[in-house]
C-alpha cells in the first residue's frame, strides 16, 4: 500500500512549535512518524507564522521545513478561487475558515492525502460524494 501525503493543517504546526500546547506532545510523535514531504497552503501558513508573532513562538523551525522543501506550499486560493469560495458558502454556518477550505479542496483533488489537523470541524466537513475526511487527529489516537 503506498503512503499517504500528508496535508497539514494549521493546528499540529502551531502545537509543535508550543510546548505549553495541549496537543503538543500529539504533534511530536505524529511529524516523527510522518514522511515527507508535507502539503499545506499560504492561508495556513499565513496563520502560523500570525499565531508565531502574537505568542511570542520562534517561527525558525517552519522556515526550515519550508528552506528544505519538507513543508511545501500549494498556490490553492490562486488555483481554485471559485472552488474555495464554493466551500466556504457551503460550510459558512460552521464558519469555515479560509485555510480549512484550502485544506479542504487540496484534499478532494490529492489522491491518497490525509489531513493532520487538531480541528474538529473536519469532522463536520465532506469530500467530494459525501466521503468523511480522512484525518489524523490528537483525538484518534
Amino acid at each position: 500500500m503506498k503512503a499517504r501525503l500528508p496535508i497539514v493543517d494549521t493546528g499540529p504546526l502551531v502545537a509543535l512549535l508550543d510546548s505549553t500546547d495541549r496537543h503538543h506532545q500529539w504533534a511530536v510523535g505524529i511529524f516523527s512518524e510522518l514522511r515527507g514531504p508535507l502539503l499545506s497552503c499560504e492561508a495556513v501558513l499565513a496563520e502560523v507564522l500570525f499565531l508565531c508573532g502574537r505568542n511570542r513562538l520562534t517561527a525558525e523551525p517552519i522556515h526550515l521545513l519550508l528552506e528544505r522543501g519538507t513543508l511545501r506550499v500549494a498556490p490553492v486560493l490562486a488555483d481554485a478561487p471559485r472552488e474555495i469560495v464554493r466551500l466556504l458558502r457551503q460550510y459558512r454556518s460552521v464558519p469555515m475558515s479560509l485555510a480549512d477550505g484550502c485544506i479542504l479542496h487540496l484534499h478532494e483533488t490529492t489522491a491518497r492525502s490525509v489531513v493532520v489537523t487538531c480541528d474538529r470541524d473536519f469532522g463536520i466537513y465532506r469530500r467530494s460524494r459525501r466521503r468523511a475526511v480522512d484525518a489524523l487527529v490528537p483525538w484518534g489516537r
